[in-house]
């Protein structure tokens, strides 16, 4: 029997951008406090019965999350020549936390990463393997 174990962290960062070409206010500047869930999945438990270190996690993607964390991110060279819609960075989020668990623990892998915008208006993304 295979056994899968997703485990997720929350972090968050506050960032202005614009959407350049939208139709209505959100074509100006304006600011969010970005909320962040990362899905990790993990399908081996280390002799203490963990898939990963929570702590390892948080730290992973605290640091993924400083270089957004305010700043004006449609200045910001991963999103160069696109929006950074919510689902833009929700992609460059889980390509960014992907490279640095395969680092430190290529036994798992971003299985997906939550955007929250404003409360109630979210997107998810994910990959398929």
């Amino acid at each position: 029997m295979k056994r899968n174990y997703e485990l997720s962290v929350r972090g968050e960062f506050c960032a202005a951008h614009r959407l350049d070409g939208y139709p209505g206010n959100c074509k100006n500047t304006h600011g969010h406090n970005w909320g962040v869930t990362a899905y990790i999945l993990c399908q081996d438990l280390d002799k203490i019965g963990m898939g990963m270190d929570f702590r390892d996690i948080k730290l992973m993607l605290r640091e993924a999350l400083s270089s957004l964390d305010h700043a004006c991110l449609n200045d910001l060279a991963p999103f160069s020549g696109q929006n950074p819609t919510a689902e833009n960075i929700a992609r460059h989020l889980h390509q960014d936390l992907t490279h640095r668990l395969a680092q430190c623990a290529p036994e798992a892998r971003v299985s997906r990463i939550r955007i929250t915008e404003t409360p109630g208006a979210e997107v998810t993304y994910w990959e398929e393997p």
